[in-house]
């Protein structure tokens, strides 16, 4: 092989790798800004917000229940 291929497909691996290094890390950072708490507007403060609902709602069942037993 000449030493133009050898550099012509190195620079190419190095080209992809880099890519795939970059795409790689912007993933990762999307995702991971996901997890943060950030005012409202990410995956884990909804899931907050609904995990508090649901507590409300099962804490009104169970008082319907009480309610309910206490009639019998």
């Amino acid at each position: 092989m000449d030493v133009e291929v050898i550099g012509a497909v190195s620079g190419l691996l190095v080209a992809v790798l880099g890519a795939v290094f970059a795409f790689s890390r912007w993933i990762i950072t999307k995702f991971l800004s996901e997890l943060k708490p950030n005012g409202g507007g990410s995956i884990k403060d909804k899931v907050e917000i609904n995990s508090e609902r649901l507590c409300r709602v099962e804490q009104r069942v169970d008082d319907i229940y009480h309610i309910l037993a206490e009639r019998k």
